[in-house]
């Protein structure tokens, strides 16, 4: 392979896109951390009350999930900035267990407070693993690349939920009605795929040890101290960039490769996600208006429901891809706006936090029987407000990326897109991250 460095360092390093230390690797690692981590509890969500025949627990256990991951998110990327990727992800991860097994617990004995305070704890774990995965996802690519970075973690990590549900799936076929809660090999099995996962968050490389092809590191910063991310975290909440997130935190390739201009990139990429965006959501409209919360649908099982099932699957599929693309798009824009993994690190769990107040707003009022119209207006209103928020965004805080020449692959671990010019930016680099 040939060497490539950095012109003012003099740094000469491999320029094979697998060696530990390159951005692709360490990206490719948390993928795979939550993969099995928040993709298993993605799985385990998507059972519906947490595999259990009453959904009272899991409600409850959601809402103190996603009040201390409101608090612990925007808080994440000060703990990650002061204990490193490592401490920070283990720590997190390890609530996941906690929270899986709790609902083994409650098969055995239903009493709701040990399933509350994990889904508690588990907010904490997940505030500490999204800010430090943000961090990674935005800072540890080179510039030009950081699109393709988040396409390549986000395609990882949803295969999680995915492989995730097959577990019960296949350990409940044959149950018939019996199946009303899933079985204890469900959870056990979904244990044993977030201790691996944990385990694996051990591998992940501190930024300042992370080396690009052309020789560049993440961050010079070894740690940084309680009174600075103290500081720093306050600042987010009068930041004016962040605030017009807020939106698109409550309600995301093209980004990389479609045109010169980096805003031109992520205009368009918004307003691709517009529009593919309001129409599942009109198809959501549709299939909502053919029922209500006092007068339910029968439910569809795909064994016997025949032409029935399809509609539902395909709506269901498709508001999983609209979730994908618009958080990978909102990471792309907190990736424009800064470079550094210690700046990305706050605003990225400055997001999730924000994204979190809103989740659990979300289920208090679910709880409360509001109409699912008028919480489906209601989502689809907030998305729709996010997306001229965030193009002004983009054309106000992004700058320009510069050009090189064809043939060069400066801060680049893949070959250039094309055989024309390639833009980057060194100094306020391209794109970004995300439960």
């Amino acid at each position: 392979m040939g060497l490539q460095g950095d012109e003012e360092t003099g740094t000469k390093v491999k320029s094979s896109l697998f060696r530990y230390n390159s951005p692709l690797v360490q990206v490719s690692l948390i993928g795979l951390v939550c993969f099995c981590c928040p993709g298993m509890f993605n799985a385990l969500s998507g059972m519906g009350g947490g595999g259990q025949v009453d959904p009272t627990a899991a409600n409850n256990a959601n809402t103190a999930l996603y009040t201390t991951f409101a608090i612990f998110g925007i808080l994440g990327g000060g703990i990650y900035n002061i204990l490193g990727p490592r401490a920070t992800l283990f720590a997190g991860c390890s609530t996941y267990i906690l929270y899986a097994g709790s609902f083994l617990y409650y098969n055995h004995i239903p009493k709701q407070g040990f399933v509350v305070a994990a889904g508690g704890l588990l907010g904490v774990g997940a505030g500490l693993l999204w800010a430090g995965q943000g961090a990674i996802m935005t800072s540890y690519p080179p510039a030009n690349r950081k699109g393709t970075y988040i396409s390549l973690f986000w395609s990882i990590f949803n295969m999680g939920g995915v492989i995730g549900g097959l577990i019960p799936f296949a350990l409940n076929y044959h149950r018939g009605d019996v199946a009303a809660s899933v079985n204890d090999g469900t959870y056990i099995g979904f244990m044993i795929f977030m201790t691996i996962g944990t385990i694996l968050a051990l591998g992940i490389l501190h930024p300042s040890r992370v080396i690009r092809n052309d020789g560049s590191k993440c961050t010079n910063i070894k740690y940084s101290s309680v009174s600075v991310e103290f500081v720093e975290i306050a600042k987010l909440f009068l930041n004016w960039k962040m605030l017009l997130m807020f939106p698109a935190a409550w309600a995301r390739y093209i980004m990389d490769f479609s045109f010169k201009s980096r805003r031109v990139r992520g205009l368009v990429g918004i307003g691709v996600v517009a529009l593919l965006g309001t129409g599942i959501w009109v198809g959501g409209l549709v299939n909502q208006l053919g029922y209500s919360r006092h007068d339910k649908p029968t439910r569809l099982d795909f064994k016997d429901s025949g032409s029935d099932f399809a509609g539902p699957f395909v709506l269901y599929f498709s508001y999983g891809l609209l979730d994908a693309m618009f958080q990978s798009m909102v990471y792309w824009v907190i990736g424009a706006l800064a470079d550094d993994s210690e700046t990305l690190s706050r605003y990225t769990g400055f997001y999730k936090g924000v994204q979190s107040a809103g989740a659990a707003v979300a289920w208090q009022i679910d709880s409360h029987n509001v109409s699912f119209l008028s919480q489906l207006i209601a989502n689809w209103g907030m998305t729709t407000l996010s997306y001229p928020l965030l193009a002004v965004l983009v054309l106000l805080a992004v700058k320009e990326d510069n050009t090189i020449e064809e043939g060069t692959s400066k801060d680049g671990d893949f070959p250039p897109a094309s055989n024309k010019a390639v833009s980057i930016d060194d100094t306020n680099g391209g794109l970004s991250k995300s439960t």
